[in-house]
């Protein structure tokens, strides 16, 4: 009866676990997805602790309090700037536990030694992958795509290394032949992702999220556990699937970003290349003045707006702006950011309303009616160079059309290229005007002079 019940437990909650990712799709119904995310967890939990097979219920509580404690500080201290590296540890702990969960089967005798060398595997390469991961966006190492000669080659025969004695465990299982396997798969996990650039990181977060679900899925059909089967599925589908919108979005195959190089040019190379002229300085009173008398603003937010924090008083100007008749959008590309839908966080934090944020394909027509565009710690994603030059390394890159609009207002710190490395002649655009600054000051400097 108890083992019933229990798996009765676990189907309620895969299915809540389901209505969570359909939740997240969207920013109006986030935070309901979260709450049943954080139900159906619950749910598990508990019904696991009913499981005959549990006996110490004393290291149980102790890893449930650690992990809560961490859980709870992570999600109070931590800033929405630094959400993606969060995102790649957590991805990171995912692979780990696979790879523990392996090694104990593999002690306790468990015969399953093709789904614990699948679980391990995968697992591994998600916990590398994301340490690497993490150090890139963290600027703990270069976010530069970090190549050398023979690298594809090299990865390739690595790789074919790694299947081979992931089959001789199989065939021959032994702890030694464990341990290679985990380390071969941790290598493989670091030389993966080093010669990927930062400009490609929100794929690569994508991506890592679906392999810590496929390991769990792996883990589930080691363990005989249901629920960890059909929510790794649902994770690592979900991860596939959003890796696949996110290459659209980048117009570049999923093959080319894990293959790397993205981003490895170097900035001092391109830097000034697509400097046709000089760069027009403004002023926030300028700005002020020509967004008041304006009849459409769209505001295109960046990493730049999330490092300085600027999405409150950025909702203030819009608010400003409303007041005076002014039609205000928000536009978002899909890659903007750091993380898939790190804007649309930012945006939804400051109660922007959800009508007024529009995705690329639906904005871009409407760049051309705009009288002001307002981009604020955005780069690569309005660079017209992806559309024009072809040695770029954002080139087929889909993005945001402010160039068509009658006058531009670029909020930077400098002229300092994107993440990509690759300078965007919209800085010496005749319609473009810079304000030199930090994102916050900038705009506060433009509320202020609308009183």
């Amino acid at each position: 009866m108890t083992n019933n019940l229990i798996m009765i437990a676990y189907l309620i909650s895969s299915v809540l676990f389901i209505f969570s990712i359909r939740g997240l799709a969207s920013p109006e119904t986030a935070r309901r997805g979260n709450l049943t995310g954080a139900l159906a967890m619950l749910i598990a939990v508990v019904a696991t602790l009913f499981v005959p097979s549990i006996k110490d219920y004393y290291m149980i509580a102790l890893a449930i309090l650690v992990g809560g404690v961490i859980g709870y500080f992570s999600a109070v201290k931590v800033k929405m700037t630094s959400l993606p590296q969060m995102v790649a540890v957590f991805n990171g702990f995912g692979g780990l536990a696979a790879v523990f969960i392996s090694l104990a089967e593999i002690i306790a005798g468990s015969q399953s030694y093709i789904e614990s060398s699948i679980g391990l595997l995968i697992g591994a390469i998600a916990f590398s992958g994301s340490v690497i991961a993490f150090a890139k966006l963290q600027g703990l190492m270069s976010g530069k795509a970090i190549t050398f000669k023979f690298q594809h080659g090299f990865n390739a025969l690595l790789g074919i290394v790694v299947i081979a004695v992931a089959v001789k465990f199989v065939m021959m299982p032994s702890l030694d032949m464990f341990y290679i396997l985990a380390g071969l798969s941790i290598f493989l996990g670091f030389m993966l992702i080093i010669p990927i650039g930062g400009a490609d990181m929100p794929v690569v977060i994508s991506v890592l999220n679906s392999y810590s679900g496929f390991a769990a899925c792996g883990i589930g059909f080691s363990l005989g556990n249901m629920l960890l089967i059909i929510v790794g599925a649902i994770v690592g589908a979900s991860g596939a699937i959003l890796s696949y919108i996110m290459c659209k979005g980048m117009n570049r195959s999923l093959v080319s970003v894990m293959l790397g190089g993205f981003g490895a040019e170097d900035s001092a190379s391109t830097a000034g290349s697509a400097n046709g002229g000089t760069a027009k300085s403004g002023s926030p009173e300028d700005a002020s003045f020509i967004m008041q008398n304006a009849q459409k603003v769209i505001i295109v937010p960046g990493y730049g707006m999330a490092v300085a924090q600027a999405q409150h008083i950025l909702r203030e100007m819009s608010d400003s702006l409303k007041a005076e008749g002014v039609e205000v959008k928000y536009a978002i590309h899909p890659v903007a950011g750091r993380m898939p839908g790190h804007m649309n966080v930012l945006l939804a934090e400051a109660n922007v309303p959800y009508e007024e944020v529009f995705e690329l394909e639906d904005i871009n027509r409407e760049f051309a009616t705009a009288d002001v565009v307002y981009v604020i710690g955005a780069n690569d994603v309005t660079n017209p160079l992806a559309k024009t030059d072809s040695t770029s390394a954002i080139y087929g890159m889909p993005i945001l059309e402010i160039e068509k609009a009658k006058t531009i207002f670029f909020v930077k710190r400098s002229l300092s290229p994107g993440y990509a490395g690759v300078d965007n002649p919209m800085f010496y655009a005749d319609n473009t005007m810079m304000l030199f600054g930090d994102a916050k000051q900038i705009t506060e400097k433009v509320v202020s002079a609308m009183d």
